[in-house]
């Protein structure tokens, strides 16, 4: 099916199924162990190798020697893959760096070999034998000493709307400032891990990866391979932000090391590798200017970013965060891009969007303090229901009723306008807002529906469930669709045998493959009418039965049927933009001595449409907010600037919060639907959670001490010395 215009009346409204709150179908073999996750196949094959990969000691240089001959000797070693041994290894659109390094090296921690053995310890034993030697190029591995080298990337352009420039120039109140916001890691639990198995020229990887139609193509273009001849599965992913969208050295050395030495090959990346062999968020120089008539209505709004990347590597585009966000006639949109030898900058959850709003809704507090506004009065004066750039209307834009909602239910009303004037015992008490806004995109998407005889049904698709909830959400789909108890939907997700759907990233997975599967169950519904002999189009489907004209039928009469459903939405977007939004609230506490910040509450109201489940969407906000405020707070990826690799490479040295950094979250969503959106009426949340709780965060920090910190994260050591005198 095609979607091309509004969704009318469908069987989706009954809301029986869809909509409800309900407890993820996936939960029980996740609490018990029994979900299979990528490193866990272990009776898939007879014979299991293991693969330990060994990372690139410098940066940016030439491999000039490579001494395996003490590794191959080593106890249980079946081979060493090296640049010389492994074939042609293409990159695939997907991967800026080789996944394999050799002779050159493009960035620290590159795969350069690996060692295949009996066992993981004999692996890792043997990889430290193997004798390396370089030479050693200069790099450059610092943002701010290559930003005056950035350049405008080649597929992007400068946006400018109005005469920018006059109107900030004349405009009364100015704010001009710049922020900084360092690299981020994903940190996800589960490693990047494969096993790789051939079987008559036929490879299967079970592999974590996010898009399973993105990751098949991508390996056989990097071996040379007819993707009809590579079969990826991923059922269960533990955690990926964006961080296993695309495939890395494990998928890609797990297959070439089972090739070489005719055993199939598990490999997970040790955790220094997952964190600079694999991608990363790119850290920002962000300027933002803005000019405002004293009432506070935007004349100009300027939005500069700098970020670095690979040679060939793309910018992070931080802008994104503004341009849709508030009306002012006068724009400027500006994305630089400097080279440097860091490991590959890629997309981490809300690209772009996420960093973005860590500054533009600081600056908006800032010029709301300049004005002696209320944050929340000012964003009401400058809201629109078109796109700022475009001018198309938005298909649902309710951000100010989130502000009104939210501020009712966190008590903004008793927040302090002047800020360093509260104190609860030690502390600097402060509250902080912020607007959150992402784009709502759809992909193509399919599934494959069967009613079993015993009127039971399954779901099959390659969609994949990396913590979101696909399972339910998918399972929820058919059971409404159908009539049909949960409890009755099987759903089996992250096999490339299965139809093809959007995958998970970008804030599409959800919108998209319900939609996909919505599809297929209005196939199967049709087929099942014919089958009893009802009018389709007619046909009510409740409590395992199809009714019509006064018969019904119970599911089972209608016998086994498959139908294999596939959505597009061709033209969607021509008349209208589509976009997320909601409001963080955020109240925190600062230690009058030691400057330390300790999160009290936090509150996201949002709105998207329809909730396809309010527990997992709620689940999914929660999730975004939380890294929002690692991102405030902890989070930073400290670059050796001498060596230029991420020193602080595992999880003991990246901090993320935990749950006793935040005591309260809350999450509510707006009623309402947006039929311009899907056929489904609503829209992801999976990225709504991390655009703007970062700046709410300092905005309250702010409101508690009167000290602005404009290089995030924000930490007791830059707030010490300016702290208010006790």
């Amino acid at each position: 099916m095609q979607f091309q215009k509004p969704a009318g009346p469908n069987p989706t409204d009954r809301q029986r199924v869809l909509g409800k709150p309900t407890p993820r179908i996936d939960g029980p073999a996740k609490t018990t162990g029994t979900a299979t996750y990528a490193y866990e196949f272990n009776d898939v094959a007879p014979n299991l190798a293991y693969g330990y990969i060994l990372g690139a000691g410098v940066a940016k240089g030439r491999i000039t020697s490579m001494d395996v001959a003490a590794a191959k000797k080593s106890a249980g070693v079946l081979d060493v893959v090296t640049y010389k041994n492994a074939g042609e290894v293409k990159n695939s659109d997907f991967n800026t760096a080789p996944l394999l390094a050799g002779p050159d090296v493009t960035h620290y921690h590159q795969a350069v070999a690996m060692v295949v053995a009996e066992t993981f310890e004999q692996a890792r034993a043997a990889a430290s034998l193997i004798k390396v030697g370089y030479q050693k190029a200069d790099g450059a591995y610092e943002l701010a000493e290559r930003k005056d080298s950035a350049s405008v990337p080649k597929d992007d352009a400068d946006t400018r709307t109005g005469d920018y420039e006059t109107a900030f120039a004349n405009a009364p109140v100015k704010v001009d400032v710049t922020y900084t916001t360092p690299a981020h890691a994903h940190a996800m639990m589960e490693p990047h891990a494969t096993i790789a198995l051939w079987e008559d020229g036929n490879l299967t990887l079970w592999s974590a990866n996010q898009m399973i139609e993105w990751g098949k193509q991508s390996v056989a273009t990097a071996l040379g391979l007819d993707p009809s001849k590579v079969r990826m599965i991923s059922p269960y992913i533990g955690g990926g932000f964006g961080g296993k969208l695309f495939i890395r050295a494990d998928a890609v050395l797990a297959a070439i090391g089972a090739r070489l030495t005719g055993r199939p090959v598990k490999v997970a990346l040790q955790r220094p590798l997952v964190f600079n062999n694999t991608v990363h968020r790119p850290a920002t120089i962000q300027r933002i200017t803005l000019g405002a008539g004293e009432e506070g209505k935007l004349l100009a709004i300027g939005h500069e970013n700098w970020s670095g990347n690979l040679e060939g590597g793309d910018a992070e585009q931080s802008p994104a965060a503004t341009r849709p966000s508030y009306a002012a006639a006068n724009r400027l949109a500006v994305t630089k891009l400097a080279v440097l030898d860091l490991p590959e900058g890629n997309a981490m959850r809300a690209p772009g969007d996420a960093p973005g709003s860590m500054t533009i809704e600081a600056a908006m507090d800032e010029l709301a303090h300049e004005l002696g506004l209320d944050p929340i009065e000012l964003r009401a004066i400058n809201d629109t229901q078109v796109h700022p750039e475009s001018g198309k209307p938005f298909s649902r834009r309710k951000l100010m009723d989130c502000y009104r909602e939210g501020a009712s239910r966190f008590g903004w009303s008793k927040r302090s306008m002047e800020p360093g004037k509260v104190r609860d015992g030690d502390e600097w008490v402060g509250m902080g807002v912020a607007s959150a806004i992402r784009g709502a995109p759809v992909m193509t998407s399919a599934a494959r529906v069967s009613l079993r005889g015993d009127g039971s049904v399954l779901v099959e698709t390659d969609m994949t469930d990396i913590g979101t909830g696909s399972y339910t959400i998918l399972g929820q789909t058919a059971a409404e669709m159908l009539g049909v108890p949960l409890e009755r939907v099987e759903v089996r997700l992250g096999d490339s045998n299965f139809p093809v759907s959007a995958g998970s990233g970008g804030q599409w997975g959800a919108t998209s493959s319900t939609s996909g599967v919505y599809a297929a169950c209005n196939q199967l519904r049709t087929a099942i009418a014919n089958a009893v002999g009802v009018d389709a189009n007619a046909a009510t489907f409740a409590d395992g039965r199809v009714s019509a004209g006064g018969e019904a039928f119970d599911l089972t009469e209608a016998g086994a049927l498959t139908e294999t459903g596939e959505v597009t939405f061709g033209g969607r977007g021509d008349e209208h933009e589509y976009f997320t939004f909601g409001a963080h609230f955020v109240e925190l506490g600062v230690n009058a001595y030691t400057a330390e910040i300790r999160l009290r509450r936090m509150l996201a109201v949002c709105d998207a449409g329809r909730i396809f489940n309010p527990t997992s969407a709620k689940n999914q906000v929660m999730g975004g907010m939380t890294m929002g405020a690692g991102a405030a707070l902890l989070e930073e990826l400290v670059v050796d600037p001498r060596y230029g690799f991420f020193a602080n490479h595992d999880l003991a040295q990246y901090e993320v919060p935990v749950h006793a950094d935040i005591p309260q979250q809350e999450v509510i969503f707006l009623d309402g639907e947006d039929p311009l959106a899907s056929p489904m009426k609503g829209s992801g949340v999976g990225e709504l959670g991390i655009c703007g709780p970062s700046a709410a965060i300092a905005n309250a920090v702010f409101n508690a001490t009167g000290i602005r910190v404009r290089d995030y994260p924000i930490t007791m050591e830059k707030l010490l010395p300016r702290m208010p005198t006790v």
